[in-house]
């Protein structure tokens, strides 16, 4: 299935923004064949304005079905892709459960953090899980074993 970009991630409101978009596929070639997805984490606000590139493996978006059923089910902070060498991305909640602080730390390529607030409603869990579903359709993990 051939699609456009599709924003896994996408935090925004109160004039910043912080989107990670899947822009497609690409496969790497070395010692051992490997798809991975391409993305990149958009960040605007009215102060800075900015563009990262990663790839993604099945396991990333396996983990981030991890950290969004741990945000869901409570707790104020989680980090994804921390263990990886590229971008991470950390969601905390404030006290008032209203905003969220969203940090991009890249401590391999341009070794930049930058956080920017957000406003929190509940129904962010229903549209994260939309979209990490239609990715997951959209390019469904291979192998090459």
């Amino acid at each position: 299935m051939t699609q456009g970009p599709i924003d896994l991630i996408r935090l925004v409101g109160g004039g910043n923004s912080v989107v990670l978009r899947i822009t497609g596929r690409e496969t790497r070639r070395g010692a051992r064949t490997t798809d991975v997805l391409t993305s990149e984490f958009v960040v605007d606000t009215p102060f800075i304005s900015g563009t990262l590139n990663a790839w993604l493996f099945p396991e990333d978006l396996a983990e981030w079905q991890e950290c969004l059923d741990a945000f869901d089910g409570g707790q104020a902070a989680i980090t994804w892709r921390e263990a990886v060498r590229g971008p991470a991305l950390s969601i905390e909640r404030d006290e008032d459960d209203e905003r969220l602080r969203v940090t991009i730390r890249d401590n391999v390529n341009t070794l930049t953090t930058v956080t920017v607030t957000v406003p929190f409603a509940d129904s962010w869990f229903d549209d994260a899980y939309n979209r990490l579903e239609q990715v997951w359709k959209t390019w469904p993990p291979t192998s090459d074993d």
